[in-house]
């Protein structure tokens, strides 16, 4: 249960910004799960998987889930994807207003 609810229109939209703004849907050109990316530097990408991208990863569906950081890893996979994304133009690198 979340400890702070906003409840103030420019507290809400600053949350929405910083969780959905500039997320641009990335397909994994292996596997073809769908995810939502955002890229605020070469070295920090926030990735958002569905139920349905991570049952569609093989790469994450063959890992045990009993070891907690080895869910942290990723998918190296769909890394490629995502740097062939902002090779190709389709996803951009950069934060704009903090986000």
């Amino acid at each position: 249960m979340p400890s702070f609810v906003p409840t103030n229109a420019e507290t809400l939209e600053e949350q929405r910004r910083y969780t959905q703004a500039r997320l641009v849907e990335v397909e994994c050109l292996d596997c073809l799960a769908k995810v939502s990316v955002k890229k605020n530097s070469e070295h920090h990408t926030s990735i958002q998987w569905s139920a349905e991208a991570v049952a569609a990863c093989p790469e994450l569906c063959r890992r045990t889930r009993s070891d907690s950081r080895d869910g942290d890893r990723g998918c190296p996979r769909l890394a490629a994807s995502i740097e062939a994304a902002v090779a190709g133009g389709a996803l951009s690198v950069g934060a704009e207003d903090g986000y």
